[in-house]
């Protein structure tokens, strides 16, 4: 099963791809998606989707996951969060896959062991549990662990 991990920003969407076999994880890739804060909001979506759907046609994944939702104090940052998040899920529907969501919380305690783990403690374990791997950075490390964690989570991958 090939599981795709998204993590969402409008700055900067991370993404990896891990496969699970049995109780086996390897990774598969993982990369980064920025975007230009001079280039209009429209463009930046098309972006991002764009480079999404080119992930999923290269990498063919069974399933994808991403963080839930959470509000920032700040309105504005909350509603460009949720323009990105439109575009990744967009480019996972018209390619029919469904995406999940799990909170950062559950994301952590899955990949590292508690729930309060720092960035630090998440990418030293994904170092472990992908031997080998070469972060393309934190926004892909954060979507690594993402994938990490739907694959177990999910008893049925």
């Amino acid at each position: 099963m090939i599981v795709l991990g998204l993590d969402p920003s409008l700055t900067c969407t991370g993404w990896g791809v891990i496969r699970k076999s049995g109780s086996r994880l390897s990774h598969i890739a993982n990369g980064q998606v920025p975007t230009s804060s001079r280039d209009e909001m429209s463009f930046r979506l098309a972006a991002l989707q764009q480079a999404l759907a080119e992930v999923i046609r290269v990498h063919c994944p069974d399933v994808a996951a991403a963080e839930e939702v959470f509000v920032n104090k700040n309105p504005q940052s909350t509603l460009k969060l949720a323009h990105a998040r439109g575009a990744v899920l967009a480019a996972c529907g018209t390619a029919g896959l469904a995406v999940h969501e799990h909170s950062a919380k559950v994301v952590k305690k899955s990949v590292v062991g508690t729930g309060g783990a720092d960035k630090n403690q998440v990418q030293a374990m994904l170092k472990v549990l992908l031997p080998g791997v070469a972060i393309a950075g934190s926004d892909a490390a954060d979507a690594l662990a993402v994938a990490i964690a739907h694959a177990h989570l999910t008893r049925t991958l």
